[in-house]
């Protein structure tokens, strides 16, 4: 048994100089690790204890492998999958952003079955504002003028034209289709927004066709472009220099569908019925023209070939044009990150390049060498492997005021990423709590600006429920950058979610952790916990394999010291150890489908476990699953139950799956309460499921490092048990039923807390100085004065400063009893 005693209240230290003599000066023999009293981790991802998986998996950093995608430079704000953008979904493709008139931001996504607008206003809280549906098609694609978009397919459906003026409001609506300028089907869309024309790409061997947006709820069919196929295009006005006045589209095209030929067209459309052709461009090697951006100075174009990287085995690679002269464009080369994933889409803002390249996911380059950028920041959206296949992250859009960087992505949905440094950076100098003190609590936040920015003084907030939903309490300013956040009194037992928010002045409101409201922190209400099992699964403990109804051919479960894959963990979670179970174990260097879960489920049960002694028990458990690789990835889901009764009934804990949050092959962990669901018994087992049961897929599960935990509300007696289990099992005598040990109150004459020094029902930083001015500048004498004889020894003196501080700051021993409830000695 082990037990973790209660986070202390953090209070700002402020005008106490005792404090810069005393402290420094404490050495405690037996020193609390300090993980056990805060999270030292200054970015706790959300996750952190509810196993959400999206935030850091490890280090200190918020940018990293986070819940299974591996990153760097990129922080992951929130992230919807296909089924949450609507119905009837199969796939991902194009996206775009709107700002309304009002300055919040919008996600516009392209998906199979029609078109989805999000609100990412508050990045961290992605809400589904609606879905238009179109015609079925694995391509589509949206642009925006005005206060309409306009979504194009290769399914037909011609031009849609929705209304987003009322979208502050909750409306949007489709309010034309047009079909005229002959076939229905386009590939993409682009927008001259400087011109007011709009440009159908491609669609049944198409190049261009040109239409009016002079009346942006009808745009109107004036011309076309049919001597090559574009298959993407940019159309730009330039506004002084040379070409001042004209209006130019840049051209990904060739012919034959693009294929032959295959190139740069520069076309200058200012006069709609006479386009002209200034430059057509073939370049060596291509394979395909797929889509390309200008610099924003306009004098270098950057252009992705979609099949160079497959068919000619080429990492993926982008050609840079010198297009300062459009009817002599010249190709100055390529750079490469030297990735094997195929090049998608991408686009520019300012030195910086951001690109979607299918299996490697989103790709920054910083341009400011414009002839050799290099890659500073990545998020893998598709960890599996980088290959140069067609999954993975289809588009981005780099360009809403806020900073925020949003991807669609063909299996997964819409990611919205912060890019670089935000605007505010939250940091906690003595860490993040791993338990709040029911009775409340504090907290240190140091909220800092980044360069050029400046904080909203009035902003800084705790949001948290307490069980009807988030309340807001403001933060203290201590001084500076540093605040003190004060959490109100918590339901002890209960799982408290929380985040804190500030807004930069001019900007939109930031949370900590970055995914809040969606993922918040989340802290146990205790004073303390009680350790009453961890099983590492490095020993036999009486797991059962299988189950009625298991038909898994392949993929049993297993416990092995496991061999990676790209779907299977490569070590287990202990970090001292070796073994977990997994599902099925292949073989040294084997393919990534080698014994993983076929033609089934199959059945993981565990030991019994017995809580009828418990009071407010917690279960967890870290897991592992992957179903994102082979031909029919994101179908199956891995299912975890409890029993009540040794496993004759069963109910859900989680299901994990087909798609979204945890399918992407990490160590994640899920804490749950058992009493939530089922009657605490002497009976109690876990149930883990893994399936393959639809079409061929790699399906891979792990499990390790289960615990259980018991909440500890009172201990008197500092046994380690809470005083009602003790009153329970009779380990304590309760003779008056006033719920306290008789051995913490027999004999007293009244009942105080040792360390509650000017008796306010908390112990903090006023208690030490109450100590202090008592002692040294004529004071209040305490009543009773044992309250300020930390060490009862009997006597008040300066060491009882020094235990308190120290227990307080630096994790020393508690005050002595009666503490941390009401007694005696």
């Amino acid at each position: 048994m082990e037990l973790r005693m209660r986070q202390p209240k953090l209070f700002a230290i402020l005008g106490v100089s005792v404090l810069c003599v005393v402290l420094p000066a404490m050495m405690w023999g037996h020193q609390e690790d300090p993980k056990t009293r805060y999270q030292a981790n200054p970015y706790q991802g959300p996750g952190y204890r509810s196993g959400h998986g999206v935030g850091p998996t490890g280090g200190v950093s918020p940018f990293g492998p986070v819940g299974g995608f591996n990153a760097s430079g990129v922080m992951l704000l929130s992230w919807l999958t296909l089924p949450e953008l609507g119905p009837g979904i199969n796939s991902g493709n194009d996206c775009w952003g709107y700002t309304s008139p009002s300055g919040r931001e919008y996600a516009l996504i392209g998906t199979s079955a029609g078109t989805t607008v999000v609100e990412i206003t508050n990045p961290g809280n992605p809400q589904v504002i609606q879905f238009i549906a179109g015609p079925n098609s694995l391509w589509r694609d949206v642009k925006t003028y005005s206060t309409f978009a306009y979504s194009v397919s290769e399914g037909g459906g011609g031009i849609q034209v929705i209304d987003l003026s009322g979208v502050d409001s909750g409306t949007v609506t489709l309010v034309n289709n047009v079909v005229t300028g002959g076939t229905e089907a386009s590939h993409n869309v682009a927008i001259d927004e400087t011109s007011g024309f709009l440009y159908r790409c491609g669609g049944a061997g198409n190049g261009l066709r040109v239409y009016s947006l002079a009346n942006p709820s009808t745009p109107t069919f004036v011309a076309s472009w049919p001597d090559r196929y574009v298959h993407d295009a940019q159309i730009v006005t330039y506004t002084s220099g040379p070409n001042a006045g004209q209006q130019i589209a840049f051209c990904c095209s060739g012919l034959n569908g693009g294929s032959v030929d295959t190139g740069l067209d520069i076309l200058d459309v200012t006069d709609k019925n006479n386009i002209l052709t200034l430059s057509t461009t073939i370049y060596p090697l291509g394979q395909y023209s797929h889509q390309g951006w200008l610099s924003p100075d306009f004098q270098f174009f950057y252009l992705g070939d979609e099949l160079d990287e497959g068919n000619l085995n080429l990492p993926t690679k982008t050609f840079v044009f010198d297009v300062s002269n459009l009817s002599q464009p010249v190709l100055l080369g390529d750079f490469t990150n030297n990735n094997s994933a195929i090049g998608h889409n991408m686009y520019t803002v300012g030195s910086t390049i951001f690109q979607a390249n299918y299996r490697s996911g989103l790709r920054v380059f910083d341009a400011s060498n414009p002839l050799s950028p290099v890659e500073t920041a990545f998020f893998d959206t598709y960890p599996t492997d980088d290959q140069g296949q067609f999954n993975g992250l289809w588009s981005v859009f780099p360009y809403f005021p806020s900073g925020l960087v949003i991807g669609s992505d063909l299996e997964r949905g819409l990611f919205v990423w912060q890019v670089g440094d935000p605007a505010l950076s939250f940091d906690y100098p003595l860490g993040l709590p791993i338990r709040l003190d029911p009775s409340g609590d504090s907290l240190l936040v140091d909220i800092t600006p980044a360069s050029g920015q400046s904080l909203d003084p009035n902003s800084p907030t705790l949001w948290i429920d307490l069980g009807t939903g988030f309340q807001a309490f403001p933060l203290a300013l201590v001084s500076g950058v540093r605040y003190e956040v004060n959490f109100p009194a918590t339901s002890c037992g209960e799982l408290v979610a929380w985040y804190l928010e500030a807004t930069p002045s001019g900007g939109s409101p930031l949370a900590s952790p970055r995914a809040a409201p969606a993922f918040p922190f989340e802290t146990p209400s205790e004073l303390a916990s009680t350790l009453l099992l961890e099983d590492t699964m490095e020993m036999v403990t009486g797991w059962t394999v299988g189950a009625p109804g298991d038909t898994a051919t392949t993929g049993i479960w297993t416990r092995v010291n496991p061999i990676g894959t790209a779907a299977q963990p490569e070590d287990d979670h202990t970090p001292a150890g070796t073994m977990c179970w997994i599902t099925g174990a292949g073989t040294p260097g084997g393919t990534l489908g080698e014994d993983d879960v076929d033609g089934g489920a199959t059945t993981l049960i565990s030991p019994i476990y017995d809580l009828t002694n418990t009071l407010s028990p917690t279960m967890s458990y870290w897991r592992w699953y992957s179903n994102g690789a082979g031909a029919s990835p994101g179908e199956d889901t891995f299912e975890v139950s409890i029993s009540a009764d040794g496993g004759l009934t069963w109910t859900l804990v989680e299901q994990v799956g087909p798609v979204g949050i945890g399918t992407t092959g990490s160590w994640i962990e899920h804490r749950f309460s058992p009493a939530s669901l089922i009657p605490l018994t002497s009976n109690v087992r876990l149930r883990f499921v893994a399936s393959d049961l639809f079409n061929g897929s790699i399906v891979e599960a792990g499990i390790d490092d289960v615990r259980i935990e018991d909440t500890i509300c009172a201990d008197c007696n500092l046994n380690g048990v809470d005083d009602s289990v003790d009153i329970l099992t009779g380990t304590s005598a309760d003779a008056n039923g006033d719920g306290i040990p008789d051995e913490c109150t027999a004999g007293c004459p009244q009942t105080f807390i040792r360390g509650d020094v000017n008796d306010d029902q908390s112990i903090n930083l006023s208690d030490a100085v109450a100590i202090l001015t008592y002692l040294f500048a004529g004071g209040v004498t305490p009543m009773p004065l044992e309250r300020a004889d930390i060490d009862a020894d009997g006597t008040v003196a300066i060491g009882d400063v020094i235990q308190l501080l120290g227990y307080l700051f630096l994790g020393g021993p508690p005050p002595a009893p009666p503490f941390p409830n009401p007694g005696c000695p």
